[in-house]
């Protein structure tokens, strides 16, 4: 498969203006822009799944609304350069178009969104020159100008393709290039199972892969325990709140960095593969226990997901009964500890390794058959014994993938 695709990379530049009251009546604008829109939304009943009647909104898209209404009110009284009023309408639209996809989920009521506090505006290409060096973003029609000088930038020298979109916030000014990327020959797929402290992954052609993420999970739980001491005397000293503050920057900005650093060689040592991954919803995974919730809150599965998707193919996928289905026959059953039994075929098989293979039965489209399992571990490729003693009274097929450890292992050790 040969093709081309755009692809995008966004650099931060910092600035030297006050822009809070701009991005304040930008604010106010989305705000209007999000009122009206919501005033014209019709509701009307259907039923979901379960047969329960709901009401389903119903977003105005007629161009006659859009483009001539809308757009007529929002520039009353708005004193900076028109094009910011198209931006202000095609944001308000995407709010709520995810306001609708999280209602029709059972994840928002119906409530009106509102915009609390903008820190940045979406400057169109109509809205900046680029000559010099310089980017001139225009704020006021022939009043007011931000000029950024970017010839000097490190970027600028390795940088490829046009000057996309900007983004304007309160202290930096966020410059994109597009440019048109060759697809190369896609060389196969591997699904990941996402857990508490490991990826695994699955792939005829790689066999079963384990990313280690328990570095991952102890910079969170570092913090975790810093934060716990802190929070019993923040009530009382109002200071050590900023300290609370500073931890959690300090937290969010170690964990990203070690999620760029996985995902960056995950995205090179399995390069040309499509990486499927369960599109999991922590809302969903959360019940009564304390200790459950903060575990699955202390997760970074959709970063990862996220910043895997910039480097490589990503699709994701229904994570619902990967565990506790068998791989082999397709039996749902009740997996007990790190080893999964099939009270049907008698397949005995590492909990992750199962989940994985049903991910990645789930990216070709094909249903669990005994016929396909051996077809997929046939000669065991990429597997190796652990040199557990093998029970003669099961079917060696059966019995193998028990005594199984992953093919390839990755672990970065460095954290900080």
């Amino acid at each position: 498969m040969s093709g081309s695709s755009y692809q995008v990379r966004a650099y931060n530049i910092r600035h030297r203006y006050d822009v809070n009251e701009f991005l304040e009546a930008y604010r106010r604008l989305l705000q209007k822009a999000v009122d009206e829109i919501w005033a014209e939304i019709r509701w009307i009943e259907k039923y979901d799944e379960r047969g329960r009647k709901r009401l389903i909104p119903i977003i105005p898209k007629d161009s006659l609304f859009k483009n001539h209404y809308l757009r007529n009110l929002l520039m009353e009284g708005w004193g900076y350069s028109k094009h910011y009023v198209d931006s202000a309408i095609k944001e308000a639209y995407s709010m709520l178009k995810s306001w609708r996809r999280n209602y029709i989920k059972g994840e928002r009521h119906r409530e009106k969104p509102v915009v609390k506090k903008k820190k940045f505006v979406r400057v169109k290409e109509t809205l900046y020159k680029f000559n010099d060096g310089k980017i001139k973003v225009s704020i006021k029609p022939y009043e007011e100008y931000l000029e950024v000088d970017v010839s000097k930038a490190w970027f600028l020298s390795r940088v490829k393709g046009e000057l996309g979109e900007l983004v304007l916030g309160e202290k930096y000014l966020t410059v994109t290039f597009r440019f048109k990327g060759d697809e190369k020959e896609v060389k196969g797929k591997i699904a990941w199972d996402c857990n508490e402290k490991s990826l695994d992954g699955f792939s005829p052609n790689t066999g079963w892969i384990r990313i280690d993420l328990t570095k991952l999970f102890h910079i969170h739980r570092v913090y975790e325990i810093k934060r716990a001491k802190l929070q019993r005397k923040a009530s009382k000293k109002p200071p050590l709140r900023k300290v609370l503050a500073k931890y959690s920057k300090r937290e969010r900005t170690r964990a990203k960095d070690y999620i760029h650093k996985l995902t960056t060689f995950m995205a090179k040592k399995f390069k040309g593969y499509i990486h499927g991954f369960e599109h999991l919803r922590k809302n969903g995974m959360l019940i009564g226990s304390k200790e459950h919730n903060r575990r699955v809150s202390k997760s970074d599965w959709k970063t990862i997901i996220t910043f895997m998707s910039y480097k490589s193919k990503v699709e994701l996928l229904n994570p619902q009964n990967s565990t506790r289905r068998c791989s082999r026959c397709g039996m749902v059953n009740a997996p007990k500890g790190a080893s999964y039994e099939c009270r049907k075929c008698g397949l005995r098989i590492n909990r992750q390794l199962n989940a994985a293979i049903n991910l990645y039965l789930q990216m070709e489209g094909l249903p669990p058959s005994p016929r396909l399992f051996e077809e997929l571990m046939r000669d065991w490729s990429g597997f190796t014994q652990t040199g557990e003693e093998a029970d003669e009274g099961f079917n060696e097929l059966k019995r193998s993938p028990k005594l199984l450890n992953p093919k390839s292992y990755v672990s970065l050790f460095k954290t900080t």
